[in-house]
């Protein structure tokens, strides 16, 4: 807190801005403080005032020992001032013996007489003071079945009874109502009593968090899988990371480890890293310990106790080593409650949490499905193939020879005998082959970098991969391999021709885009990148020329080396131009191919041909060249290359509208692909050719798997970006298939990943990965961290001065939100961010409708008193309407021009300024024109909307029903003729309300 309150306002509104902060350590130090500001002011009532403020600090930032100390306060100054404590302040303050009550119940070294004593205390206090004792044997409920003694009848004098004001709200009563059911092993009763706190009907500060983590598992023993699923990823996400929910974070933990989904607690556990060290509670630290040892006793018992772990701070853990941690420490919680009880009850409960077999052999909780084999940290590996690869050769010459053989054919086993060659070659007692046909050491670890390198462009990483086939270029020369180095300069040039350039992107998708990380994008970076492919091609050609003594397999290479490069430079720049040199160059390749019978070659050459037919437009030329190289591949093979032959047979028949036939091939080329290492086939685009097919054929939940397994392949071999790409296009699949909570999930997951933590993955990619989130946390109606996301989502783009139209949509989004909250001032200042960066970036369709619909909601909200602000709002996007008008943009929708008239009407209804309303709505109608069949279904129903609005006005508030009425019965008779039956349907029942007189 900069600087104490001076007086009561300031106090006040302090307070007022601390309760809007979430609980926690910052919360509560500013509560502490506002105690302390509120002494010196020696005025009871503020003291008060702060003293409720710290003691809910206390209670919900997990900090049960400071609570009573500050109720005690509280009733002091009751029994001495009770004039203070007006209707409201008493009633808080009843209420609050119950907490505590609770605080008192969770520190074993309270003892039981005094947990008693507090409660007799609740009762005479009660009593004296008239109110019902319902809330008290309520406490006394939960005193019982916490200690394990007594439950039955203590249930029954608590729930026969009759609610009261100072009762328990409804959501948690009907948890200590499931929560006996449940312990007296009636799960359907259970179940039953917790439907509406499930359904979402009741709810409070823990509900339905807290019930939810009890319901999981007796949804999972009733069989109902999907809702449990669909709890766990809603219900984790309220409790994550607070320590005052901890005990509710261990259910899930459990819940994970009873579902095959032990990788994902890991996850979990080390996203809650902090409950280890923040949680005052011993009884929810207890509930939290022994979720977490279910979870790490799973692990271990399936062979992985040797994992890293997230346990107590201060140094490295294993989940073997954690578990014995936890094990002592919950042991001895368990051991100290029941010693203060008298009873072994939570050592009872804790035997039959950790005793309990998995319910499920495998759920899929997440759209990122992982195993614990995924979760120790390893360099990537291909995904395994299910053809059986050819034998590694024992004998180290006879490997080394193997190796070159298969690359020189280009086959996939080259790689895996290339990596034990590097295992080999990197231990120390490593002794090279002294045979002429092996070649020098030199050599070796040339071909061992050529090989690295290619795998290091293969991620997209060129920068190295040209210095790694620089230096394999220099030690082939020196192993007296010079057609090797001309091939691996050929290579180092292409990859260096391939390194993003670093030029401003003005008008550059930015967040909004997911895939803008490369500085080279937009019209002038592909000049940039395509001048760069033409001048490594000219390269390549004088470094063809000048070499000599190249073996067929190495000058056929530089050949699909240099008609690679062209090949790349018309993909980048889309010139007519560049298709002929493309072409002349893949025939020298073929022509040589097959001069030399060099089959890969030939394939390869064909399908350079086929991709630059498809590249140029000449879709059926492709598909001729394509169909060609499919049955020659049948035929001669290589079998290796089929895959990606379908691959762009598919791509070519989607380009052709045939998305049945693209399907076809794609699904033909996935099943071949599984004979091969998935990234030499490339699996992760064939699963992301097949996403996009199933959308075109209306198969959308197909496609999110598809595009999910291109993610996971992508990751596997360690292309992160193109994964997070792939995930980024599945999330917001989902958020579009309305699957919130999916979306949410799978974004959190790829939020807490090490490289985007630490900061190491393209910034704007992780903004759209941030923007989706909360999007999606605005539709699953979670307001407040939506808007926490967005505002400081705005507050970052505008720090973008290479992409100001990113800046105009984030902060037009945030000024909305901030207006859903009711924050009009906040909202202004982030209208006029993207009224400033849209002056550099025009986006006059977002802005327009921030505009029109922060007007709506000022005026809704606040009626007459925000008429001004709301047609300031107006007036704005009045300006922005006539700058689109100048510039002749056209608006996807309705014209910008018309909308903002609509809104004028719907903004001064709303203020009551009916005439002014019914003149813009006229407007918009004459705006829109009626209905024709031309115009369609979706104009249809917004003409129907306008005007019922417009008679509404007229009807109703302005008292014209019969105007009102011709306007209706027109529309309706204009619509039913042109079979917009259910548009017309609205008019005909405000006319039928209009003619009742209502």
């Amino acid at each position: 807190m900069p600087t104490a309150p001076q007086n009561t306002d300031e106090l006040y509104q302090a307070l007022e801005e601390n309760d809007r902060l979430p609980y926690g350590r910052t919360r509560t130090v500013t509560a502490e403080e506002l105690v302390d500001a509120a002494e010196q002011l020696a005025e009871p009532v503020p003291l008060v005032h702060a003293l409720f403020e710290l003691q809910e600090a206390y209670t919900y930032g997990s900090e049960p020992r400071k609570s009573p100390v500050v109720f005690a306060r509280l009733l002091n100054l009751f029994d001495e001032q009770p004039d203070v404590f007006d209707e409201r302040r008493r009633h808080t303050l009843f209420w609050r013996f119950k907490w505590v009550a609770d605080a008192l119940r969770v520190l074993p070294e309270i003892p039981l007489a005094g947990l008693r004593q507090w409660l007799t205390e609740m009762r005479d206090r009660y009593e004296k003071a008239g109110l019902g004792l319902q809330p008290y044997y309520g406490q006394a409920y939960q005193l019982a079945a916490h200690i394990g003694e007594g439950t039955t009848l203590a249930y029954e004098l608590w729930a026969g009874r009759s609610r009261t004001g100072l009762s328990d709200c409804e959501a948690c009563e009907i948890c200590e109502r499931a929560l006996y059911h449940l312990a007296a092993g009636d799960d359907e009763r259970a179940l039953n009593d917790w439907e509406p706190v499930l359904a979402g009907k009741e709810s409070c500060q823990e509900e339905p968090a807290r019930s939810v983590s009890y319901a999981l598992l007796p949804l999972l023993r009733s069989g109902r899988v999907d809702r449990a699923r669909e709890l766990h990823l809603a219900g984790y996400r309220n409790c994550r990371r607070n320590p005052s929910m901890s005990g509710e974070v261990g259910r899930h933990l459990e819940f994970c480890a009873l579902t095959g989904n032990e990788a994902r607690g890991l996850e979990l556990l080390a996203e809650n890293r902090n409950l280890f060290g923040e949680v005052e509670s011993p009884l929810d630290l207890f509930d939290f310990l022994t979720g977490a040892e279910v979870l790490l006793q799973r692990v271990e018992s399936l062979g992985h106790g040797e994992l890293p772990a997230a346990g107590y701070a201060g140094r490295t853990w294993t989940v073997a080593g954690l578990r014995a941690e936890v094990r002592g420490r919950a042991d001895d919680l368990a051991a100290r409650f029941d010693a203060r009880n008298g009873t072994t009850a939570h050592t009872d409960r804790r035997r039959v949490r950790l005793d309990r077999a998995p319910l499920v052999d495998a759920l899929e909780l997440t759209l990122r499905t992982r195993g614990l084999d995924e979760v120790a940290p390893a360099a990537p590996v291909a995904a395994p193939a299910a053809r059986t690869a050819a034998e590694v050769p024992e004998s180290l010459p006879e490997l080394i020879l193997r190796a070159r053989t298969l690359d020189e054919q280009g086959h996939p086993d080259a790689r895996a005998c290339w990596a034990k060659l590097r295992t080999l070659a990197a231990s120390r007692d490593y002794a090279h082959p002294d045979d002429p046909a092996v070649g020098p050491l030199a050599r070796l670890r040339a071909d061992l970098l050529s090989d690295e390198a290619s795998r290091t462009g293969e991620k997209d990483e060129f920068a190295e991969a040209a210095a790694l086939h620089e230096e394999a270029a220099g030690l082939y020369e020196d192993a007296g391999a010079p057609g090797d180095a001309a091939v691996a300069r050929a290579c180092a040039l292409l990859a260096a021709a391939e390194i993003p350039a670093e030029i401003p992107a003005e008008g550059a998708e930015g967040a909004e885009g997911a895939g803008s990380a490369d500085g080279a994008d937009g019209a002038g970076g592909a000049a940039v990148k395509a001048a760069a492919l033409a001048s490594a091609h000219a390269a390549m050609v004088r470094l063809h020329e000048e070499a000599s003594g190249l073996a067929p397999h190495q000058e056929a290479r530089l050949l699909r080396l240099r008609a690679t490069a062209l090949g790349m430079r018309l993909q980048t720049s889309g010139d007519e131009a560049h298709v002929a040199p493309v072409l002349a160059e893949a025939d020298l390749l073929l022509a040589f191919a097959t001069r030399h019978e060099l089959g890969g070659q030939i394939s390869g050459a064909l399908l350079l041909r086929a991709t630059t037919h498809a590249l140029s437009g000449d879709l059926p030329a492709a598909v001729t060249v394509i169909d060609g190289v499919r049955d020659r591949l049948k035929a001669h093979g290589p079998a290796w290359h089929l895959p990606r032959t379908l691959a762009l047979r598919g791509r070519i028949q989607l380009g052709l509208r045939d998305a049945q036939a693209a399907q076809a091939d794609l699904a033909e080329g996935l099943r071949l692909a599984a004979d091969w290492p998935a990234d030499v086939v490339d699996t992760a685009r064939l699963h992301a050719d097949l996403a996009e097919v199933c959308m075109h054929l209306g198969r959308p939940d197909e496609a999110l798997r598809h595009l999910t397994r291109s993610a996971e392949l992508e990751l596997r071999r360690g292309s992160r970006t193109d994964a997070y790409c792939a995930y980024s296009n599945a999330a917001q699949l989902c958020l579009d298939l309305g699957r919130v909570e999916d979306c949410i999930a799978l974004l959190d997951s790829l939020l807490a990943e090490p490289d985007v933590a630490a900061g190491e993955v393209d910034d704007r990619l992780v903004a759209q990965l941030r923007l989706t989130r909360a999007r999606a946390l605005h539709t699953g109606e979670d307001l407040k961290a939506a808007t926490t996301e967005f505002v400081a989502l705005a507050a970052e783009s505008a720090r973008w001065d290479d992409d100001p139209g990113s800046h105009v949509m984030i902060a037009a989004e945030t000024a909305v939100l901030l207006g859903e909250s009711g924050e009009f001032g906040r909202a202004r200042e982030a209208a006029e961010q993207a009224i400033a960066a849209h002056a550099r970036a025009p986006r006059y369709e977002q802005l327009s409708g921030c505009l029109r619909e922060l007007a709506r909601l000022q005026a809704e909200r606040q009626g007459p008193e925000g008429l001004a602000d709301a047609r300031a709002h107006l007036a704005e996007a009045g300006r922005i309407a006539d700058e689109a008008r100048a510039a002749e943009y056209e608006a996807q929708g309705r014209s910008l021009d018309t909308a903002l008239a609509y809104e004028h009407g719907r903004v001064n209804a709303y203020a009551g300024e009916y005439e002014d309303a019914l003149a813009a709505l006229e407007k918009a109608l004459a705006l829109l024109g009626g209905p024709t069949p031309e115009k369609g279904e979706d104009h249809a129903g917004e003409w129907a909307e306008c005007l019922r609005l417009t008679a509404a006005v007229e009807g109703i508030y302005l008292e014209r029903p019969a105007p009102a009425l011709n306007r209706l019965d027109a529309a309706v008779s204009r619509l039913t003729a042109l079979g917009h039956t259910e548009e017309a349907e609205p008019l005909s029942s405000l006319a039928n309300r209009l003619r009742d007189g209502g």
